[in-house]
């Protein structure tokens, strides 16, 4: 594979993208992203561009980093669309300064031209949350 075919472009672009919002850097990460981007996180909140996910991160953790796991593309053969899929685990601390690590992540991806035109973003922190307040419905 070259860097001509679309899906290893593909995952470049997402992990150039990942590695700039974890700085956090959202002008950079920004560079990555179609101007309509939908960038979708847990919950069903809708951002229009990097900063949302920044400033969401922002009052929910005292810092976040993602330790990187496998990513996973596939071209769609109608579109030309290509869909990566990116899991790992989230690590940092909770607002109150609680360490926290091993919190699932995945991250799904729609690149097209070049750019990323959506994303979405689930993982196991309002579980984790809910543990925490002794709300879960079972151990985790």
């Amino acid at each position: 594979m070259t860097n001509d075919d679309p899906v290893t472009a593909a995952k470049a672009i997402v992990q150039s993208y990942l590695e700039r919002s974890m700085v956090p850097d959202p002008e950079g990460a920004a560079a990555y992203l179609a101007d309509d981007v939908v960038i979708t996180f847990t919950g069903g909140r809708a951002f229009a561009s990097a900063a949302g996910p920044t400033g969401f991160n922002a009052k929910r953790y005292a810092w976040v980093k993602k330790r990187l796991g496998r990513t996973d593309a596939v071209r769609d053969p109608v579109t030309g669309d290509v869909h990566v899929y990116n899991t790992g685990h989230l690590y940092g601390a909770w607002p109150d300064g609680t360490p926290f690590d091993g919190n699932r992540y995945l991250d799904c991806f729609v690149v097209r031209d070049g750019r990323i035109v959506s994303t979405d973003v689930w993982n196991d922190s309002a579980e984790i949350l809910l543990a925490r307040a002794g709300l879960a419905e079972a151990p985790l």
